[in-house]
């Protein structure tokens, strides 16, 4: 089965191309990775400011959508879902771009909410036995979610991310409601296991040269967030070999990561390395075994 999730976040749009194959009695699948294209739409910066998705960032939306249309049909893939998050949840001519896409690329997008991004990331981890608080970094928002002995404790999505600390529309609020909710499901003895997911933390995971299945301590996020935040975007560019719109959110993105490190008494975190790109194509494959 040829599958495709197009996740459109408030920095960027990934399309994920995926081959989903049955191994051995049918009880587990091998997925392979046959394409991964990544485009910095960069909408939260509109939206976050003004409330709307400009004319500018709206003709490069639809010819992204195009270009995933016209992939999507060269891989023939047969189930697709595309999904769009806190940028286009807050946008008030969302709706409206959304149509203009449907008409356009034939494309069908669903703008989901916080609570249900959380639930689709974290349908494709593997929950571990013990208390465990996973966490992923946006744009927009951040996702918290935590889990005691595989049961879900809590779950909350918060309007602080990595564009709006940029553009300084992370209000207080925003920031005291993740801390309270944090500090309520925790305690200095609680010995819980930080979880991240999502683009930012696989960034910072792969800057550390890290082994798989190894954690990040908190020393470590700490010195990256110190040296990076005293280096102009050309030279985080040029010292860590990144993208330029990665560059530009991953301190804000680190300073987040602190405070809930902090918060939770945290002192490493775990990278599973998977983003909400491929937890919808797992979650969709499933849906369409039970539909046969």
């Amino acid at each position: 089965m040829i599958l495709a999730s197009i996740d459109i976040g408030s920095n960027a749009a990934r399309l994920l191309i995926m081959k989903a194959d049955p191994y051995g009695s049918g009880t587990d699948t091998d997925f392979t990775k046959l394409n991964l294209l990544r485009i910095p739409l960069q909408l939260g910066f509109d939206v976050f400011e003004t409330g709307l998705i400009s004319p500018e960032k709206t003709k490069m939306f639809i010819q992204t959508m195009q270009v995933f249309k016209n992939l999507m049909e060269i891989y023939q893939v047969e189930h697709y879902r595309a999904c769009a998050t806190s940028a286009m949840r807050d946008a008030k001519n969302g709706p409206k771009i959304k149509k203009t896409i449907r008409k356009k690329t034939k494309i069908d997008i669903d703008i989901i909410s916080g609570d249900e991004e959380a639930g689709i990331l974290l349908e494709n981890h593997i929950i571990n036995s013990g208390q465990q608080l996973f966490i992923d970094v946006g744009g927009g928002s951040t996702e918290l979610t935590l889990f005691n002995d595989t049961a879900i404790v809590a779950k909350q999505s918060f309007n602080v991310g990595t564009i709006r600390i940029l553009n300084n529309l992370d209000y207080d609020d925003a920031w005291q409601e993740m801390k309270a909710f944090v500090k309520s499901h925790t305690t200095p003895d609680s010995n819980i296991q930080l979880v991240g997911s999502g683009g930012n933390i696989n960034k910072i995971f792969s800057i550390s040269k890290q082994k798989e299945g190894k954690p990040l301590s908190r020393n470590f996020i700490k010195q990256l967030h110190e040296k990076m935040a005293t280096l102009p975007i050309e030279e985080r560019i040029h010292q860590f070999n990144i993208r330029e719109d990665r560059a530009n959110v991953i301190v804000p993105a680190l300073h987040v990561y602190l405070n809930v490190m902090k918060w939770s008494n945290c002192n490493d975190i775990l990278v599973p390395k998977v983003g909400l790109a491929d937890a919808i194509i797992k979650k969709l494959y499933f849906q369409q075994l039970k539909l046969k």
